[in-house]
């Protein structure tokens, strides 16, 4: 069984900052990739950044410059730094963990958080 909790969310200013964390728990053999992806009304769901096992990290270009996405491999925790927010990154934000689990040795699954909601305005 696997369990993603998420904290941070909440109302921000236009120009403000959020932190967003995610503790992952479970019968992890390996974590492959930790990400964020985010969900605006009326839309999609998109990734907005991912960070690999090695550290490689990749992002969305809406958010590139702003964001910064950082793991605690010992903590199996994965971070969004947010900064100079703007109206257009309210959305509802989910973490997400590929990885393989010891009683799934051959699987690489997706897990998800319940999300957590973003929300910038004045």
């Amino acid at each position: 069984q696997v369990q993603l909790v998420e904290s941070g969310g909440g109302l921000v200013q236009p120009g403000g900052s959020l932190r967003l964390s995610c503790a992952a728990a479970g019968s992890f053999l390996s974590i492959n990739a930790m990400g964020w992806y985010r969900q605006p009304p009326g839309k999609q769901r998109e990734l907005v950044a991912l960070i690999t096992n090695s550290g490689s990290t990749h992002y969305a270009d809406a958010v590139k410059g702003r964001f910064t996405i950082s793991r605690d491999n010992a903590k199996n925790t994965v971070y969004l730094q947010m900064n100079s927010l703007q109206a257009e990154d309210t959305a509802v934000y989910y973490c997400n963990v590929r990885a393989v689990l010891v009683t799934t040795v051959a699987k690489i699954s997706d897990f998800w958080g319940q999300g957590t909601q973003v929300t910038v305005s004045s």
